[in-house]
């Protein structure tokens, strides 16, 4: 995924299904590329099957490659705050599990202290009625989904997945 050579790095983010996450992300300057898939669970080489139907502890997260000399890593948070509702606990919608948690999973040091910033600027503003659910953890191993999941949304014409 990230090209550290080429200064690149990456940030995991899961705001319910991943399929429009991962668009909103596409549509960010200085996004090199996006993967869809699992983190944060038990089961190595989760399949979507298991993450909807077994209990893995995985959520539907999106790995993205960045080039920070373009966006920073704050501003994907930013992205992130405003992709979705962080205050409903295992739900986004009408999709209801913990695979649809909303979480940071960070890659550094830096990325945690950002992150944990980011969410009590966002609690200190009172925008949302009920408290932020969502978690902040080290980055575990990620699982790519499915190749018909990478870039759903494109594949299949559609704009957007919320309603």
């Amino acid at each position: 995924m990230p090209d550290r050579e080429n200064g690149l790095q990456r940030a995991t983010f899961a705001a319910g299904c991943f399929w429009g996450v991962e668009e909103a992300f596409l549509e960010a300057k200085g996004v090199r590329s996006t993967s869809v898939g699992y983190t944060g669970g038990r089961l190595p080489n989760p399949t979507y099957e298991d993450v909807c139907f077994r209990d893995t502890g995985h959520a539907e997260a999106v790995e993205v490659c960045f080039d920070p000399s373009e966006v920073s890593f704050e501003e994907l948070l930013a992205l992130f705050w405003e992709i979705h509702d962080p205050t409903t606990l295992n739900r986004q919608g009408p999709d209801l599990g913990a695979q649809y948690r909303s979480g940071i999973f960070y890659h550094s040091a830096e990325q945690e202290a950002a992150a944990r910033r980011s969410l009590e600027a966002l609690e200190h503003a009172g925008i949302w009625r009920r408290p932020i659910v969502t978690e902040i953890t080290p980055a575990a191993a990620f699982y790519p989904a499915e190749a018909y999941h990478q870039q759903y949304l494109r594949k299949m014409g559609i704009a957007s997945c919320h309603i």
